[in-house]
């Protein structure tokens, strides 16, 4: 009697190892720009403590130098006042290389808290 074979062939195997690898590769490039958002919010947090416009981008370039951030600097900042608070904005983008003429944008925004 013959039986019925269970189970995934090869070339499921091989598609799912290339899925698995393509996923991986992106994520190793997407953490790192991850890391570096979140060092970019907690520099415009600590920036907040200035009082005038060139005191909060000074803080936040010395803070982007502890921190090693490339993306954004002390002049791209939006700083404003609300109320008696002071609040630092920022927007940026990243691109990624992926393959040819292939490239991932990543959009990022955010402000103090």
């Amino acid at each position: 009697m013959k039986q019925k074979q269970r189970g995934i062939s090869f070339l499921g195997v091989l598609l799912v190892g290339i899925v698995v690898a393509c996923a991986f590769v992106l994520g190793a490039q997407v953490l790192p720009t991850l890391i570096e958002f979140q060092a970019i919010t907690k520099a415009a947090t600590k920036a907040t403590a200035g009082n005038t416009v060139p005191e909060v981008r000074a803080i936040f370039d010395k803070a982007g130098q502890i921190d090693d951030i490339r993306s954004i600097s002390g002049k791209d900042l939006e700083v404003t006042k609300e109320g008696e608070k002071t609040v630092v904005a920022f927007a940026y983008t990243r691109e990624i290389h992926m393959a040819g003429p292939a490239y991932l944008l990543l959009k990022y925004n955010g402000r103090s808290k």
